[in-house]
């Protein structure tokens, strides 16, 4: 046995002594503690705990993209430069405009579905033998459709007033454009009499083709999106190969001149190769509508 042999595995025996003798130290530790807390006094610290735990989620979930700094302190870390932190500043906010956009797109696409489902309430209501007025205020409370609009709309309603430019009112709103269709088929029975609830199908056909076009549309560019996210993650993934193979990427990347370049250089392509394939697929998408 050599003298570098004998040193490893001495060196060895000594790391297993002390983790032996840590986790004895932290099994007496765990004991004292079931031994001197009371039975109340853990639970509530558990409950601390999970409160705690909850809470953080929760502020984790309200502000996703603040996640972008401990991601960025995380590669600054493995790069052992403070660059990735500059970077990972200005992504907080550009992170949080695309999140936003999102949810309004979300709550858009959500409001035109109650609207089509205020119309057909409305229908069967009128269908069922109800006056035009208590259709579209039960309707209206059941769907939710109207929004901070509803109490104007269901004023105009009760007190006769001018219903048609409530509801223009109310569809001034991303998503609610169809209570403008609603608007015109209550001035028109309103004019000369029409049916109501005839006016009403066949806007609530419109309305649903339309929603239907749209989904089948979101469907078709699944696909495209995904390639997007794909090319996008490309450069990563040469990252993290590269460093699994022991080319030290990073430290090449923010620690040479060189890299420097490549790294400002590649940022920007990526940047502009995101931003160029978004247009395509979203100037399909218009098109297509």
């Amino acid at each position: 046995m050599t003298g570098t042999e004998f040193a490893v595995i001495c060196v060895w025996a000594c790391a297993l002594l002390a983790l032996r003798r840590a986790a004895g130290r932290r099994r007496a530790v765990r004991r004292l503690a079931a031994l001197l807390l009371r039975p109340d006094t853990a639970h509530g610290s558990g409950a601390a705990g999970r409160a705690a735990a909850a809470r953080w989620w929760a502020a984790v979930r309200a502000r996703p993209e603040w996640l972008c700094l401990p991601a960025a302190g995380l590669i600054a870390l493995a790069g052992e430069s403070p660059l990735p932190l500059v970077a990972g500043a200005p992504a907080v906010p550009l992170v949080r405009a695309r999140l936003r956009a999102s949810a309004r797109r979300g709550e858009r696409e959500a409001l035109a579905g109650r609207v089509v489902a205020l119309c057909e309430a409305a229908g069967g209501e009128l269908r069922a033998g109800r006056q035009p007025g208590p259709a579209l205020a039960y309707a209206a409370r059941r769907t939710g459709a109207l929004g901070p609009e509803e109490a104007r709309v269901l004023a105009a309603v009760g007190f006769g007033g001018d219903v048609p430019e409530a509801l223009r009112a109310a569809a001034r709103r991303e998503g609610a454009e169809g209570l403008a269709g609603l608007a015109a088929c209550w001035q028109v029975a309103v004019d000369s009499g029409a049916g109501l609830a005839a006016g009403l199908d066949r806007l609530e056909s419109a309305l649903r083709e339309r929603q239907e076009r749209r989904e089948g549309l979101r469907a078709e560019l699944a696909g495209a999106w995904a390639t997007v996210a794909v090319l996008a993650a490309l450069p990563v993934a040469g990252i993290g190969m590269g460093a699994a193979m022991g080319a030290e990427p990073l430290r090449v990347l923010l620690h040479t001149p060189a890299g420097g370049v490549c790294l400002l250089v590649g940022c920007g392509l990526e940047a502009a190769g995101l931003w160029w394939a978004a247009r395509i697929v979203r100037g399909g998408g218009a098109d297509a509508e």
